[in-house]
């Protein structure tokens, strides 16, 4: 595996795809997962283990976790809510596992139907049996910057939050810029609030693009020493519970960036948009 300045975690199969009104068949979406190890993507996050009433484009989430193309050195992950969608992934064969809330009261209530803090006790289960198993949790931190029920967070909401997932156990906090209305100068201000209460090394970007800042915004938390980044092939996604919520910072983009300044990413890029290419004809043959 090449040296790696930067680590890029590809959210395409999960969080790229869950929005997608017209069920992808499970051979695209391993089809596509196949494509992006052999790019040389070293973390995909395939699938969720959420209630197919909620994410009906996730409901094949066993069958796209156990069909997933085995090559060293890839490490699949799974979106879980609760104790039940973790034993369910675990089973599958996840070798990671990720948890979800946000900094903004309203959109964990809209999301979850919880509060922040009942969001995180359910994740006590999940850690327990993630230790068990011998996995790394990540946390993600939806509404990082801005709410469409609140409108701007207070990076300090942004921060008590990930103090709590990272006293919880999880490995790695995302934080994440669910609306895409992020600015340079307010993620450097929340980015450093979530600094005062864990490493850079246990941080990650995501950023979503719908005000075409996403790349400006990995700069400035590059800058305050982050170093993991999310990107989703295509720029496809969008949280179904986030109105307004576009895209993903592609991961092409994310990629072309880094190498531009001299970061190796150990991604074939020309391999990446091959595949970003293909994902886009699939989604558009299949909305016909």
């Amino acid at each position: 595996m090449a040296d790696r300045g930067v680590i890029i975690v590809e959210v395409g199969p999960r969080d790229g795809l869950q929005n997608e009104k017209t069920p992808i068949a499970t051979t695209d979406k391993l089809a596509l997962i196949g494509r992006l190890a052999e790019a040389g993507l070293a973390r995909i996050e395939a699938t969720a283990f959420v209630s197919p009433r909620w994410v009906p484009q996730m409901a094949d989430h066993d069958a796209v976790m156990r069909g997933v193309p085995q090559r060293a050195g890839v490490v699949y992950s799974a979106l879980v809510p609760n104790e039940k969608g973790a034993e369910a992934a675990l089973a599958a064969g996840a070798l990671a596992l990720a948890v979800f809330t946000a900094a903004s009261e309203s959109f964990c209530r809209k999301n979850t139907n919880c509060s922040i803090a009942e969001s995180i006790a359910r994740f006590r289960p999940v850690m327990a049996l993630a230790q068990r198993a011998g996995v790394p949790v990540r946390g993600y931190v939806s509404c990082a910057l801005d709410c469409p029920y609140e409108g701007e967070i207070a990076p300090e909401a942004v921060a008590a939050v990930t103090a709590d997932l990272l006293a919880l156990g999880c490995n790695e906090i995302a934080l994440s810029d669910t609306l895409g209305r992020g600015t340079p100068a307010r993620t450097q201000a929340m980015v450093e609030a979530a600094l005062l209460r864990g490493p850079a090394a246990m941080l990650a970007g995501h950023f979503h693009d719908t005000s075409g800042q996403a790349i400006a915004n990995v700069e400035a938390a590059w800058q305050l020493g982050l170093r993991i980044f999310d990107g989703a092939v295509g720029g496809t996604g969008g949280c179904p519970y986030a109105p307004g919520a576009a895209g993903n910072l592609a991961t092409e983009r994310l990629v072309a960036h880094f190498e531009a300044i001299g970061v190796s990413t150990g991604i074939d890029l020309s391999a990446l948009e091959q595949a970003g290419r293909w994902i886009g004809t699939r989604l558009r043959q299949t909305a016909q």
